[in-house]
């Protein structure tokens, strides 16, 4: 978003005698070129729904309630109770203790899928309700099994510590996940299960709790040194969660990610083969036999892990980041592969994204349905969509009129908030890159508004600081699509796009951290000449009131078609450190 300091406006401040240009460069992404509406993208949009809808081959259930009357777009119908979903006494009344007393029509649609012990994908809206969708219906069955353990002599032969893992992409998020299932307690105040994070450098955890709520990377770091210990780590595990699915199978988690999956199918398929040689009795999975078998394997569990990885990658743009670091080792063929399909599952996979296109062979929802076939899909009323509880506003702007719509924008929700009942304000402004946010929090507060900032260019204690200063007090908060991303801020009012996204999946996350939960909101997007064929593609979607999924099309015509357009465009741009004197 080109973000030119207007004289009529801000005449103090003083400028560089360069021609204003872009904060953060046009960049291509993943979405479909059009620079009209026409009766052809209609029937593309049109083709790419039925596309989506088709590609859903396995179980799908749609969160919607069919007595529901249209008019409540968040919660399921009355009739609908937290114990009709299967869910425990025990877990029903934290649940009512912390202040949710309606399942969200996706909590409804997704935590029977959850409770029945099948793998799990949950593709829904932001905001819809994903993370307790899943955290809820774990933590009653980790409690329920805790407590029946003792009266059942069948499990007490068998390794009695099982738990979750919970992977996010950061660990703000991670931090977030703890709060929230810690927030799940019982009469006495006590959380019902134990749940930390294992992030950073703070090592693995003296007392492992019931859910361990981790990033890929920390989780890796922290079980490798020691295979024994991986060993039982992994034999432990019974459901595993990726959040954000989307992100933790692309770019720099794809690696790490692909190699936890199959180290724990790998045990998985392991427990399967010394069960069907022949064993009379349950096998110990802690019996020195078994660890040895474990290791002796694994080298083989890792080479199938790096020929199907290279399977689902081959002719991505990722591929040899996926390979490097085994790119040295020849694959062979052990008789323990013949089980590789057909074996005894002893663990659960819950997949949740608010974003996750299934068009393409190398799109998250794609690679899903190649390694879990058999999962049940759960689907948002509104994934991909215009949400019906926001509204949208789209003002083009030039360079001699950009920062007037800026400031105009957030002094039109600064001073008040919507009927969210929270008696404050929060608006986010989203740039695209760290300096674009510096420039933009420049502006803003050389015009007299104060604001907090959010990147990745801050300390992960400052950024942590303003993020609770911005849910404890309000205000403006500038912020990158670090920001957009799961992170739950309730009653933000209002979102600005200063920079235009450069994807259509980044402009869903942003505009998701408003009109949350059932609540209503707002979203100001300003863009130029160079976004307003990704706009046009979102905007003609929203008229149809169809998914954008074409508008991230992977399609590699549409990426060198983008790539040459940016590279036009970026002739005579300056830096955005230039702009700001």
């Amino acid at each position: 978003m080109i973000l030119r300091l207007s004289t009529a406006m801000l005449h103090s401040f003083s400028l560089s005698t360069t021609t204003p240009k872009l904060l953060s460069h046009f960049t291509p992404s993943f979405f479909l070129s059009t620079s009209a509406l026409s009766p052809r993208i209609r029937i593309w949009l049109n083709q790419s729904y039925s596309r989506r809808t088709r590609a859903f081959s396995s179980a799908v259930v749609t969160a919607s309630s069919p007595k529901n009357t249209g008019t409540d777009t968040f919660f399921a119908e009355d009739t609908v109770s937290w114990q009709s979903l299967g869910l425990s006494d025990r877990i029903s009344q934290a649940l009512s203790n912390a202040g949710f007393d309606r399942p969200s029509l996706v909590q409804a649609a997704c935590m029977p899928s959850i409770l029945s012990g099948k793998d799990v994908v949950i593709a829904a809206e932001t905001g819809s309700g994903k993370t307790y969708g899943y955290l809820v219906p774990l933590i009653d069955k980790l409690y329920g099994a805790r407590h029946d353990a003792d009266n059942d002599l069948e499990k007490a032969t068998v390794s009695s510590r099982t738990f979750s893992i919970v992977l996010c992409p950061n660990v703000l998020l991670c931090e977030q996940v703890v709060r929230m299932a810690n927030d799940l307690s019982g009469d006495d105040g006590r959380p019902i299960l134990r749940v930390a994070a294992v992030c950073g450098r703070q090592g693995w955890l003296v007392n492992e709790p019931d859910v361990i709520v981790s990033t890929p990377v920390a989780l890796l770091n922290s079980i490798d040194p020691k295979k024994h210990h991986r060993s039982d780590f992994i034999r432990a595990v019974k459901y595993v969660v990726f959040d954000e699915a989307d992100m933790l199978l692309s770019g720099g988690f794809e690696n790490h990610v692909i190699r936890l999956i199959h180290m724990l199918r790998f045990d998985e398929k392991l427990l399967s083969r010394v069960n069907k040689a022949g064993s009379e009795n349950p096998v110990d999975t802690s019996s020195d036999s078994v660890s040895h078998f474990d290791f002796e394997g694994e080298e083989d569990m890792q080479n199938e892990s790096i020929s199907e990885a290279e399977k689902m990658s081959e002719g991505d743009v990722d591929a040899q980041d996926l390979m490097e670091e085994t790119q040295t080792l020849t694959v062979k063929r052990k008789d323990w592969r013949r089980v590789r399909k057909n074996y005894e599952r002893s663990k659960q996979y819950i997949f949740v994204a608010a974003t996750l296109p299934v068009n393409g062979k190398k799109t998250a929802g794609a690679v899903l349905k190649k390694m879990f076939p058999d999962a049940n899909w759960v689907s948002g009323s509104y994934l991909h969509q215009h949400n019906p509880r926001l509204k949208e506003k789209w003002i083009e702007v030039t360079t001699d009129n950009q920062v007037d719509a800026l400031i105009e924008a957030v002094k039109q929700f600064g001073s008040k908030a919507l009927d969210h009942g929270a008696g404050v304000s929060r608006t986010m402004v989203f740039g695209n890159t760290v300096e674009a946010v510096e420039a933009v929090a420049n502006i803003l507060q050389r015009a007299g508004i104060e604001c907090y900032r959010y990147h990745t260019g801050l300390s992960l204690a400052e950024r942590a600081e303003s993020l609770d200063d911005f849910r404890a007090k309000g205000g403006i908060f500038v912020c990158t699509d670090a920001a957009a991303r799961g992170v739950d801020i309730p009653n933000v009012s209002h979102v600005i796009q200063a920079d235009f996204a450069t994807s259509a999946i980044d402009f869903l996350h942003r505009v998701g951290r408003t009109a949350r939960a059932g609540q209503f909101g707002v979203v100001t997007s300003l863009y130029n000449e160079s976004n307003r064929d990704l706009v046009n593609a979102i905007r003609a979607a929203g008229k149809l009131g169809q998914p954008v999924e074409a508008a991230f099309s992977r399609k590699r015509s549409f990426r060198n078609k983008l790539k040459k357009r940016a590279g036009s465009n970026k002739a005579g741009h300056i830096s955005t450190a230039e702009l700001m004197v």
